[in-house]
């Protein structure tokens, strides 16, 4: 049954055009959306894709992290809480090494107990005592960072399988990729683990003064040297920083996160948004694992990269491979540089030699080692930085212009990746050297 016209709605014509404009300016609105999306899409730039190259320890991983500080400082500093860990684990580690260096295997049951040598100091074997509790921090700490951090932990992993030492020096890595990355984000962080860290953090607190001792005994600093044994300038660092370190309540600074040792196992894919200059783009380093047994698996990633950034130690010019003494590294990192220049796969991409560590190689020159005697073509000139690193540079320079398939422009610096204000300027003229080349090659 049809109602009465009188029981319909009182609609003028002035409202019903007035409802299909709000309509029609609604859904030129959404239109406009979605135009400025997909122009948005086409617009976007594919990330700038950097591949970091040279011989284990030569400062890689130290030169992206000063990137990110730099270039997304934001999401460098929400990273402080999983660094911490990574730091606290990098001071036990050196600290168990100095006690396991302090004491020698027992003669009547070898390998099997330890005694404290008797010129160690005479304070040393009741530190040993007192700092036993950093045998388990270590390894805590070790697990906390190599695990999934899942709402479930998975099975601990052995220490032994996770942590690597070379013998004679302080070299400690870990194993696991990325994943201790997860402990920046404590919200979602295992109850667990949660409880691990601030155990750790409370052992070492209470060690802390221990430490401090251990570390100022001038017969321990002897004893070491007499040994022949060497510690990781980061190791020292955080040695001379322990009583701050160690405290309850620390908070990494980003010089302490640039120091933090974590050796990188394989490779790994590391993605920076940028948050100052060309905010939004987005840039993946690839960072590869510089031992001589994984350079194989570099080649896989030669392709589809835009820029290389090789670099080389300068203060390694007086020790060896730890897994072939015969083999020197800066003849090590000179054979690297040429087989890199030399393969076709690469031969347009451009092409960063950074000369690194050269804080490092002055304290050397200064302490009274001569380059000459490791690298006998230096000859009998002056035993100084400007000299030794211009040898470097025109060495590798001379080696890039006759091994390259093809010519190319090679940018090189000095550097001391530590340094975050001279880093800084050299990262800025990096980053304009790469794009610089990506729109000669069409790349952008």
């Amino acid at each position: 049954m049809v109602n009465d016209v009188s029981d319909w709605p009182n609609v003028s014509i002035e409202d019903t055009e007035e409802q299909r404009a709000q309509a029609k300016k609604i859904s030129d609105e959404i239109d406009d959306a979605i135009q400025r999306e997909r122009r948005a899409k086409e617009e976007k730039r594919p990330p700038r894709k950097v591949l970091l190259l040279g011989p284990s320890q030569s400062g890689k991983s130290t030169l992206l992290k000063n990137f990110h500080l730099l270039f997304a400082p934001k999401s460098f500093h929400a990273e402080a809480e999983a660094w911490r860990a990574v730091i606290h684990l990098n001071l036990a580690q050196s600290v168990n090494f100095i006690l396991d260096n302090l004491s020698t295997p027992n003669t009547i049951s070898p390998g099997n107990k330890l005694f404290l040598r008797q010129d160690a100091g005479p304070d040393v074997g009741q530190l040993r005592i007192r700092l036993s509790p950093l045998r388990q921090v270590e390894i805590s700490l070790n697990q906390c960072l190599t695990v999934e951090h899942e709402a479930t932990p998975r099975r601990p992993i052995s220490l032994y399988n996770n942590i690597l030492r070379t013998e004679g020096t302080s070299k400690s890595s870990i194993r696991g990729g990325s994943a201790w990355k997860a402990l920046a984000k404590s919200q979602t962080l295992h109850s667990s683990i949660k409880s691990e860290l601030q155990k750790t953090r409370s052992i070492l607190d209470a060690c802390r003064d221990d430490i401090v001792s251990l570390w100022s005994d001038p017969a321990v600093r002897e004893q070491l040297k007499k040994q022949g044994t060497t510690l990781e300038d980061s190791s020292v660092f955080f040695l001379d920083n322990a009583f701050r370190v160690a405290a309850r309540d620390y908070i990494p600074t980003a010089d302490d996160i640039l120091r933090a040792r974590l050796e990188t196992i394989g490779v790994e894919e590391h993605r920076i948004v940028m948050e100052t200059a060309d905010a939004g783009e987005e840039w993946i380093f690839y960072d590869i694992e510089g031992s001589r047994g994984q350079r194989a698996s570099w080649v896989p990633y030669f392709d589809d990269v835009h820029a290389i950034i090789f670099l080389v130690s300068m203060a390694d010019f007086d020790q060896s491979l730890p897994d072939d003494p015969q083999v020197n590294r800066f003849a090590d990192s000179f054979t690297l540089w040429k087989t890199v220049c030399e393969n076709k796969l690469i031969a347009q991409t451009p092409v960063m030699l950074l000369l690194n560590k050269a804080d490092l190689l002055q304290e050397k020159l200064s302490a009274g080692i001569f380059f000459a005697q490791f690298v006998k073509e230096f000859g009998d000139q002056p035993n100084d930085l400007k000299s030794v690193s211009k040898y470097f540079k025109t060495l590798f320079m001379a080696a890039h212009d006759i091994h390259s398939p093809k010519e190319r422009r090679l940018f090189v610096q000095t550097t001391c990746a530590i340094d975050t204000q001279a880093m800084s300027l050299v990262l800025r003229e990096v980053k304009e050297v790469i794009l610089v080349a990506m729109l000669k090659g069409n790349m952008i």
